[in-house]
This record gives structure tokens, sequence and C-alpha cells, in this order.
């Protein structure tokens, strides 16, 4: 599997991180919708188109109600759910990813769109699934504990360095490593 396949997996988080910071904290729900319609758009045209992908859903299942919280809301509620929301969307995405690897890991949907269909049952491949989505739930998680502490540090604090070094290199480096990690796991079975 290509790295860009997983990293575009991530984009409704990307689009939303970033979105939630540059834009107005009044337009939350509209980072939200978004990054959720993207999510719903790229379902549409990849192959197969169902059954949809578990983190796809994911997806949707958390940005919706970011998004409606985000219409909803007064001024104060949506700068506290751009503030919270989208740092924590991180730690909720990593919990999901780790909680669905028994019944399916994430990675496998992908994994099957470059991996011939007689391979798919085989133990290498469930296995290799199960540790490429457990780095991957591990680093998301991280990646959201290091935003959820920016997000936090920057409430007590004028001080620009902690909140750049937390919410922007640490999680870029833990998702560089995550990639380099998933390549080298499937190159190792090729």
């Amino acid at each position: 599997m290509r790295p860009l396949t997983l990293l575009l997996a991530f984009a409704p988080l990307i689009i939303f991180s970033v979105l939630a910071r540059l834009l107005p904290s009044g337009l939350i729900g509209t980072s939200a919708l978004a990054a959720a319609v993207i999510v719903f758009m790229a379902g549409l045209t990849s192959r197969p188109i169902w059954p949809p992908k578990l983190l796809s859903i994911c997806w949707l299942v958390l940005l919706a109600p970011i998004a409606i919280l985000g219409f909803t809301l007064g001024r104060g509620g949506d700068s506290w759910l751009a503030t919270w929301g989208g740092a924590g969307i991180g730690l909720a995405v990593g919990l999901v990813i780790l909680a669905l690897i028994p019944v399916r890991p994430f990675t496998e949907q992908f994994a099957r769109e470059f991996t011939h269909r007689a391979y798919w049952s085989s133990p290498i491949f469930r296995q290799v699934n199960r540790v490429v989505s457990t780095g991957w739930g591990v680093a998301i998680l991280a990646v959201g504990v290091s935003r959820v502490s920016a997000a936090a540090i920057a409430q007590s604090t004028s001080r620009h360095l902690p909140d750049l070094v937390l919410d922007l290199v640490i999680p870029v480096a833990i998702i560089l490593g995550a990639l380099k990690f998933s390549h080298s796991c499937y190159r190792s079975i090729q």
C-alpha cells in the first residue's frame, strides 16, 4: 500500500484541524462541514463504493455533530468547540482505530485495494494490518494528546512556541513516523 493512500485517509482530520485554526471561531461548523463533505465525496469516487470504509464512517460520525454544534452554539460555545473539538478529534479517532482492531483493522480495507483477493484471509495479511492499524491508532492518539496539550497551554500563556511545537511540529513528526512505520511493515511482506 502506498503511504499517500494512508495519508489521504486522514485528510479530513488535517483539513478540519487546519480550518479550525485558520478560520475565525464562528466558522467551526463550516470547517467541520467542509471536511465531512470531502469525506462523503471521496467515498463516492473511491472503488469499491460499498461498503464504505470504516474510517470514512468515523469521520462523518465525528464531524457531523461538530458541524451541527458549530452552527447552533453561540459565539462562546463555538470558540470553545474550535479550541477543544479541533484538538480532541484526534483523541476520538485514535481510540476508534484502536477499538476496531479486533473487529477489522482500518488499514485492511485500504490494503485490499492493492492486494490480490487470494491473500485477504491469510494470517500474514491480517497480522500486518493489525500491526499497522495499531501503529496508526497510537500515532493519531498521540497527535490528539499533543494537540490537547497545546490547547491547554495556549489557554494559560501568551507564548506561541509551546503551541507551535505541540500543535504542529510534534504532530507532523508523529505522522511522518507512522508513514515510515507502515511503509516498512508493508515492504516486509513483499
